[in-house]
Order: C-alpha cells, then structure tokens, then sequence
C-alpha cells in the first residue's frame, strides 16, 4: 500500500522525452492497468487507441495542433507512443470514464519509470472530419468521442521523477 501511495504522489506530466520506444511488456501492463478504470455503472465506454507508428503519431499531433491554432506546434513532445482515449458517449457516464481511464494510464506509467503527460484537445480532435475518418478506419462509430490522449515514453530528465511544485493552500476543505 505504501508503495502505492508513493507513486500517486510522485508522478509529474513529462514533456520531454528520448526516441527509444518502450518495451511492449511495459505498453501492456499500462493499458491492462487502464482497463480497470472505474465507470459509470460499469459500463466501460471507453476504447483505448494505441498509436506508436511515427506517421500517425504525425497526423494526430497535426490535427491537435490545428485545435491550437499553431501548425508549428509540438504537442505531443517527441513521445514515442500516443494513446487517444476514445468514449461511447450512448453509455452513462462517458467522459467521467475516460478521465479515470486516462489517470490510470498516467499512475500505471509512473509506477514503471514511464513518463506521461495527458494532451488536451481530443474532442476536437475526433469531431473534425479527419478525426471521424480515423474513427471509421479503427472500426468505431459516430458515438465515439475523445476525451484526451496520454503520451509515454521514456523521460529525458535524468533526474525524473521532477519534484513536485508545493500543494495550494485551502485544498482541503473539512467540513
């Protein structure tokens, strides 16, 4: 347990990341980690859609920078592998099931020395028409939507795990 409350506590989103992919068995045990998640009347409405090909990392780094109003931008930092978290959104509880799936993958990442950072955008992102092509080419609906993608790879920090900035003050509310 304690160890558990170690790793939550120490992981940091990474924006910097070496070339290297990272081990298959490292990949699966994320994603297993990620397929726990809870949700909503356990219905699971979340799909996980791995992307480690540097072509379509390529294309969804375009068309999240094209939501950024920056083509020049690089928002997924040179990670080797990206993870679009996609979400039925016919099922209860949808977006919030997305979310715990994508803390999953972060906290899993973390455990392992993986780093990660969750990228904003990909409601955007799957609601444009290239966004709903690669929807139908991975065989899933119009009902899909996407929640975030979680990038990983492995830091170029040296000195990962970064320290944490210091908790706000009036965090905590007893009442």
């Amino acid at each position: 347990m304690k160890t558990t409350l170690e790793d939550l506590k120490k992981r940091r989103s990474i924006r910097a990341f070496k070339s290297e992919q990272i081990t298959d068995a490292e990949l699966d045990q994320i994603l297993e980690v990620g397929t726990f998640a809870p949700s909503g009347a356990n219905m699971q409405s979340a799909v996980i859609v791995v992307a480690q090909e540097p072509l379509l990392i390529r294309q969804l780094e375009e068309l999240n920078a094209r939501v950024l109003k920056n083509p020049q931008a690089h928002p997924f930092f040179g990670a080797p592998t990206v993870l679009s978290i996609l979400v039925d959104i016919t099922k209860a509880t949808p977006v919030e099931d997305g979310a715990l799936v994508i803390g999953n993958l972060l906290h899993a990442a973390a455990a392992l020395g993986i780093g990660s950072c969750w990228i904003h955008r990909a409601k955007e992102v799957f609601a444009s028409p290239e966004g709903q092509a690669l929807l139908r080419t991975w065989g899933l609906g119009e009902q899909y939507i996407g929640v975030g993608h979680c990038i990983l790879g492995y830091p170029a920090d040296p000195d990962y795990p970064p320290q944490a900035a210091p908790r706000k003050a009036g965090y905590i509310i007893k009442v």
